[in-house]
């Protein structure tokens, strides 16, 4: 029997093509919307539909769900550590110094490949699907969808705010106000292409601190997010003045810290199946808490 994830068509949405709202809002590939055309899975009010379809308000998308069949990474055995499992998510406990997915010619090493062994040692066939992603250098939660109709809820859980991550850095001076809001545009930085800048064309971002230790010339930070824009904490606070301690692309290089003192430390999110709300908290690091001992003698 054939399985359908259905859509609703929001106000905001109303006036695309089929195959935008597939492109745009649900994410699917190319290669995958040319996959369901050829087996008339996209049903559009209960009819099949031509792509360029314009859709309206209130109009009902039924798209047909295909079972996983690979990993889309190597499996690769390696240490993972499990914060929380369930049916639908697993969330890790990402170490510094470790990428999430293959990049570039990687593509061996990473999070994403250890996972991928996980999940084949217990007989589970699951595309590894990252719900946000953690900087090379940042440690903490990471959230992995186990199939797509999870992802897609987690995502809409991302956007209506009710996927909650916090965070914890250590950032160079006192900050004043000791907390805030920073709302500042983010988009590509002018001259370097792998960085990003406070750009009033960029994309809305907002970012939440608040201070929760003061050293000498340091403090200790926890922010939230109302957006997930590149780079966002790490511009936000260098625009502050209050760069992330060893950040050496937006501040500059520490001695106390070999890295950006930057770590996920938890993310809120609604069980999909009962809807209750569970949280997953990470340990700061070894190399964080040294940091800290050190300011704090």
């Amino acid at each position: 029997m054939k399985s359908f994830h259905t859509y609703k068509v929001a106000k905001e949405h109303a006036g695309l093509t089929v195959e935008n709202y597939l492109k745009a809002i649900l994410q699917y590939s190319g290669r995958k919307i040319q996959k369901l055309t050829r087996k008339k899975g996209i049903l559009l009010n209960g009819r099949t539909v031509f792509l360029q379809k314009k859709i309206k308000q209130d109009d009902t998308l039924r798209i047909l769900t295909f079972e996983d069949t690979e990993y889309g990474v190597i499996p690769e055995q390696g240490v993972i550590n499990v914060l929380y499992e369930d049916n639908y998510l697993i969330i890790l406990n990402k170490p510094p110094f470790q990428l999430v997915h293959p990049t570039g010619q990687t593509t061996r090493g990473t999070l994403a490949n250890y996972l991928a062994y996980y999940l084949k040692q217990r007989g589970i066939i699951s595309t590894i699907r990252a719900l946000h992603r953690l900087d090379r250098d940042t440690s903490g939660c990471i959230i992995f969808a186990k199939d797509s109709r999870s992802q897609f809820i987690l995502e809409q859980q991302l956007k209506g705010r009710t996927l909650k991550r916090t965070y914890l850095a250590l950032v160079k001076g006192l900050v004043c106000p000791p907390c805030g809001t920073v709302d500042a545009p983010i988009g590509p930085h002018p001259n370097q292409p792998n960085r990003r800048a406070v750009n009033e064309k960029g994309e809305q971002a907002i970012t939440h601190y608040q201070t929760i230790s003061r050293f000498t010339d340091a403090s200790l930070l926890e922010l939230s997010l109302e957006t997930g824009r590149t780079h966002q904490i790490r511009v936000h606070l260098a625009h502050l003045g209050h760069p992330v301690m060893g950040d050496n692309m937006y501040g500059e290089r520490s001695r106390r810290m070999a890295r950006q003192a930057l770590h996920a430390a938890s993310v809120t999110f609604r069980h999909l199946k009962d809807n209750h709300e569970i949280t997953v908290q990470s340990p700061l690091p070894d190399d964080f808490e040294q940091a800290i001992s050190s300011m704090s003698t």
